[in-house]
């Protein structure tokens, strides 16, 4: 498969990007004996055609973000704004959200949240609500250009009791069950 690797993280001095750069590296590692890769960290600049020429020759994209403030990076935000065009990634259509144009593509999103897993399912903060409902724009974005989500992977309290060797296991259990398996189901 041919696959987009897009590392999301906005730079800041308290939330310096080790984790989701370990991790980002990691995808790469994993997928890059198997598939072909390109990849775009977003802080370090893009050109948005060559952006958009990634996504079209894509099988599948894969971010890698921290959720900061219960969406992504403003950063990550811009770059959907700027790179997913009309008339390349979606068009007109008669009834709204039907007009994808990349309907044979998926995504998949690999999160880091300082948020415990007990606020979503067992807390009150979340109000029952898991992290797919959380990021309900995020998915409907794609969903709108046509993609398919793949099950959306997720790390939690990540700032107060990090454990990377468990985080980089559980990431490639993960790859391994839904990339490279090509069981690509949501």
């Amino acid at each position: 498969m041919n696959l987009l690797i897009v590392n999301g993280h906005k730079y800041y001095p308290y939330s310096q990007g080790r984790l989701n750069m370990t991790l980002f590296n990691e995808i790469v590692s994993l997928l890059e004996q198997k598939h072909n890769l390109q990849t775009t960290i977003v802080e370090n600049g893009y050109i948005i055609e060559e952006e958009i020429q990634k996504y079209q020759n894509a099988d599948v994209i894969i971010y890698q973000t921290p959720v900061n403030w219960f969406s992504v990076p403003w950063s990550l935000k811009k770059y959907y704004d700027e790179v997913f065009m009309h008339g390349i990634f979606y068009g007109s259509s008669e009834i709204y959200g039907a007009g994808g144009m990349f309907n044979e593509k998926k995504y998949m999103y690999s999160l880091t949240w300082n948020s415990p897993e007990e606020a979503f399912f067992c807390g009150k903060f979340y109000d029952g609500r898991s992290v797919d409902d959380i990021l309900i724009a995020l998915h409907k974005l794609h969903e709108y250009c046509g993609m398919k989500k793949i099950r959306t992977f997720s790390l939690h309290d990540v700032v107060k009791h990090p454990d990377i060797p468990e985080y980089v296991k559980k990431l490639k259990e993960h790859l391994n069950k839904y990339i490279n398996h090509h069981q690509t189901q949501a």
